[in-house]
């Protein structure tokens, strides 16, 4: 009822606006016109009567030169003003535009109070300790109030307990969320648009914080994780994808810029991206232009995987990460996929149920909550929700 009355008043204003904008320049327009035409009349008149210009003493008599003049000077001055406010629309357009610019432009930077950071670490005889060096190892650093440092390896465990969360106080989105993703783990979020699965996902991210419970991940509280470092061990994709001008190597290394040009082939080979890439006019060194324009929906987001496995971050998060790929191109992404998961702790957010069957578990939510739990076929046995969208699905397909 809410969205429909706010859908009436924005159609209202609307048909207001463009009523206004599109009235403007005929009203412009006419308005020259009657100022020609009685510019023209009176000029005749002071001509033929000759009457001097506008009773001066010592002005010559009006002429039909002076008059044609005038006439030029007049229809020279009222067309650029019709041109600006049949532009009127478009100016109040642009500056409301630029008003939501520099609004952004104006926020102030997010807070952030993390002190644990992450390090490349090598572990001898059972202790951790930090290098300079790049040895695929990673740990926490954790620095305490005495003093002391302790280092945490990276390991992707990932625990929600009682986590609530609302984008505004008054209303809450999630619900008491608990869930336990231990490292290896394939966690998969389903429901209804709108359930707050990628919400839970924005939050494992800190892109919000939570309003109660806790987040903890390899133990330690997110909050005092720095969020670059936090962040940086996230590998994500997204059904949108974003591809950078630039060729597509370096597309691929954006996820890792130490990494090698044979790392990067490894990872395209893994998820089955080699191919059509190795088929493009300068195959790895084929420069992007316009966010990967001339490539399909399916080969952009072949290619947003790759860089994710280049990334080779402990803890994944694939937010309907094939839903743009057909199902032919679906079953190679699937396989590289589930050789890209191996090992990691990944939550998966799928509508297409049929991606998330071989999920270590499925989360099903309804309205913030989670209200089913279990594999695919404890919850296909249990014929609730979650029996109801998978065969569901399969009607429609």
């Amino acid at each position: 009822m809410e969205l429909r009355e706010k859908n009436r008043a924005w159609v209202l204003s609307a048909a207001s606006a463009n009523g206004y904008a599109n009235s403007m320049m005929p009203m412009m327009n006419a308005l020259g016109y009657v100022q020609y035409v009685i510019i023209a009349i009176l000029g005749a008149y002071m001509a033929i009567a000759g009457t001097t210009n506008l009773g001066l003493t010592g002005a010559g008599t009006m002429t039909l030169g002076m008059l044609a003049s005038f006439l030029t000077l007049s229809r020279n001055f009222t067309g650029p003003v019709s041109q600006i406010s049949n532009q009127f629309n478009s100016i109040v357009t642009a500056l409301a535009g630029a008003s939501r610019i520099f609004t952004f432009m104006d926020e102030k930077p997010e807070k952030d109070d993390g002190y644990v950071t992450l390090v490349n670490a090598r572990e001898e005889n059972g202790v951790i300790t930090e290098t300079g060096e790049r040895t695929g190892m990673w740990a926490w650093k954790h620095p305490h109030q005495d003093g002391t440092v302790t280092y945490t390896k990276l390991e992707g465990r990932v625990v929600l307990d009682g986590v609530d969360f609302g984008y505004v106080p008054e209303k809450q989105v999630l619900h008491d969320i608990s869930l336990c993703a231990e490292p290896g783990q394939k966690i998969a979020f389903v429901g209804a648009t709108g359930a707050g699965k990628t919400t839970i996902t924005n939050l494992i991210n800190r892109f919000y914080d939570i309003a109660d419970g806790k987040i903890r991940y390899d133990g330690i509280n997110i909050n005092k994780i720095k969020k670059a470092d936090l962040r940086r061990s996230l590998g994500v994709v997204l059904q949108e994808v974003n591809l950078f001008t630039g060729t597509v190597m370096e597309n691929l290394r954006y996820g890792n810029p130490d990494a090698t040009e044979e790392d990067c082939i490894a990872a395209a080979k893994l998820v089955n991206a080699d191919g059509f890439i190795r088929m493009l006019p300068q195959g790895y060194h084929t420069v992007l232009k316009g966010d990967g324009s001339g490539l399909s929906q399916g080969q952009r987001q072949l290619i947003s995987i790759a860089r994710a496995a280049v990334a080779d971050p402990p803890v994944m998060i694939l937010d309907e990460a094939t839903s743009s790929i057909d199902t032919r191109t679906e079953a190679l992404v699937q396989d590289g996929m589930d050789k890209l998961m191996k090992g990691r702790t990944v939550f998966v957010i799928a509508h297409r149920l049929s991606t998330v069957q071989n999920s270590d578990m499925i989360m099903v939510l309804d309205h913030g909550r989670i209200i089913e739990r279990g594999n695919h076929d404890m919850l296909i046995a249990e014929k609730g929700m979650y029996y109801q969208l998978y065969t569901g699905s399969f009607e429609l397909e």
